[in-house]
């Protein structure tokens, strides 16, 4: 066995994935089975990669194509999530990761890894194959890590804490965990200790064995598709009707920083902003965007009370705080948390993402696609076509 296999990292389950993934993936397998994408890596905390570490990532995402959905977790995913259809769950039980779509390039210390393919199959490798990234890094840096009982301790620190202010939290750290090892420590600490806050997990395969619910319901890339498909001005329309054409009623948290959240409102509208439940805060500062989105709900005549916003950008204890008491009484919150959960295990979380560069929708053409986050160092794609976006939207 030579240096390379002996870091091989593997995932358990097919189902080690966040839970928006197979919810948007379903609504490709039902409106957009033609259509293509292309995603890359972007090294945002621009980390140094150890000699080999493309080859010893490449055998793990060869390792993939193993996976398949079993019998029993079909069965839980009947019974926990009546919206995915018989049809959807007979195909996920069919696919098979195809590693062909991954490509892996290792010059130096820098890693590029691009990803092709159609977009219902190439949809769900963004998560698992960060997660590989971030654990076989650590595997060979020879990073050390606290101990199992301090890693579960520090959890159920934090839940408590959490508990005290009163607020509902979900854990979201499945792309930035540490390992797969400490994920599941900590999603059994706070299944255990954080009765009446702990609402459940992105991660479904680790909602499956913990009994508790998996939680998500659409990414950027369902906006930025639909950007390509229809053009800026109308993806979030178009995102939004599509998803209520799936979902009925479903999964109703919307996405509202794709393409900042000013323009997002402007198409929120009365119809959409009754039908859904609420929406996900992701960039931006989230005083500022509660306070759009109740004043938002007030003019359409909407209690906001009756509403929910799922804050999910870089969360932790004295972030929650500061929020929960500008929210308190004046509308429903959320909190979906990830790294620091996940992966506040001794070493530095790593700062990455796989993001959507291109999309191909059937009987069209490749268009590059981009995200204009209410934060300006979330943007994401060329420069040139940023500016378009952003000329086309009559953003400043």
């Amino acid at each position: 066995m030579n240096m390379f296999q002996q870091s091989i990292v593997t995932l358990p389950s097919m189902l080690d994935n966040d839970f928006y993934k197979f919810t948007m993936q379903q609504g490709v397998v039902r409106l957009f089975q033609g259509a293509r994408a292309r995603y890359q890596f972007i090294n945002r905390g621009k980390h140094s990669f150890p000699p080999g570490f493309g080859q010893a990532l490449r055998q793990s995402v060869d390792a993939m194509a193993q996976l398949q959905l079993t019998r029993e977790e079909k069965r839980y995913l009947q019974v926990t999530c009546p919206y995915l259809d018989p049809v959807y769950l007979d195909f996920l039980e069919g696919y098979r990761y195809n590693p062909e779509e991954v490509h892996i390039e290792q010059h130096g210390d820098q890693l590029q890894v691009h990803i092709d393919g159609l977009w219902y199959r190439t949809i769900l490798w963004e998560v698992p194959l960060m997660s590989l990234i971030c654990e076989l890094f650590y595997v060979m840096q020879h990073e050390h890590r606290i101990s199992n009982d301090e890693v579960v301790d520090n959890t159920r620190e934090k839940i408590e804490k959490y508990h005290s202010l009163g607020v509902n939290i979900a854990e979201f750290g499945t792309r930035r965990r540490y390992s797969y090892q400490v994920h599941r420590l900590v999603v059994q600490a706070l299944r255990q200790y954080g009765t009446g806050s702990f609402v459940g997990t992105s991660n479904v395969h680790m909602a499956m064995v913990n009994q508790t619910k998996p939680i998500g319901t659409h990414a950027h890339e369902w906006f930025m598709f639909h950007a390509a498909r229809y053009g800026f001005k109308m993806s979030n329309a178009m995102g939004l009707e599509n998803w209520v054409r799936v979902y009925r009623g479903d999964l109703g948290i919307a996405l509202s920083d794709t393409y900042t959240t000013d323009v997002f409102f402007k198409q929120f509208d009365k119809m959409f902003s009754k039908l859904f439940d609420g929406v996900r805060h992701d960039s931006g500062d989230p005083l500022q965007f509660a306070d759009k989105v109740i004043a938002h709900y007030q003019r359409l005549g909407i209690d906001p009370m009756s509403k929910t916003i799922i804050f999910s950008d870089a969360l932790n204890y004295d972030r929650v705080a500061r929020i929960a008491a500008h929210c308190h009484n004046r509308i429903g919150m959320s909190f979906g948390i990830g790294t620091n959960f996940t992966n506040d295990a001794g070493p530095k979380a790593m700062n990455i993402v796989i993001k959507m560069t291109e999309a191909h929708p059937q009987d069209g053409e490749w268009t590059e696609v981009v995200k204009l986050s209410d934060e300006h160092g979330k943007y994401t794609g060329s420069e040139q076509m940023i500016n378009l976006a952003k000329t086309i939207l009559e953003i400043k």
